[in-house]
């Protein structure tokens, strides 16, 4: 079965409310999508810097477990500084 695209459809057939909430839908899956490739980029980053040997007994040793716990508190203080920077420009 092929897969279904926008341009099969007469958009212009759409009622404003229902533009209004394909709109509203396609943006939450686009944010969906940015936070999963963030979580996937910030997994990859923290188990690389990390994670240096072999895992014993099915978990992390103390050492590498602190470490990525730092290192995910780290990303997400920073992303936060970030998004609030940005907020301070847009507002002026």
């Amino acid at each position: 079965m092929d897969a279904v695209s926008l341009n099969d459809y007469d958009l212009d057939k759409l009622n404003d409310k229902d533009k209004a909430d394909l709109r509203q839908f396609l943006n939450n899956e686009n944010q969906k999508a940015r936070v999963q490739s963030t979580v996937h980029s910030l997994t990859d980053m923290c188990w690389k810097k990390c994670v240096t040997g072999a895992i014993k007994q099915g978990k992390l040793d103390t050492t590498e477990d602190g470490c990525i716990v730092s290192c995910v508190d780290r990303f997400l203080d920073v992303s936060n500084l970030t998004m609030k920077h940005l907020q301070n420009l847009r507002q002026g």
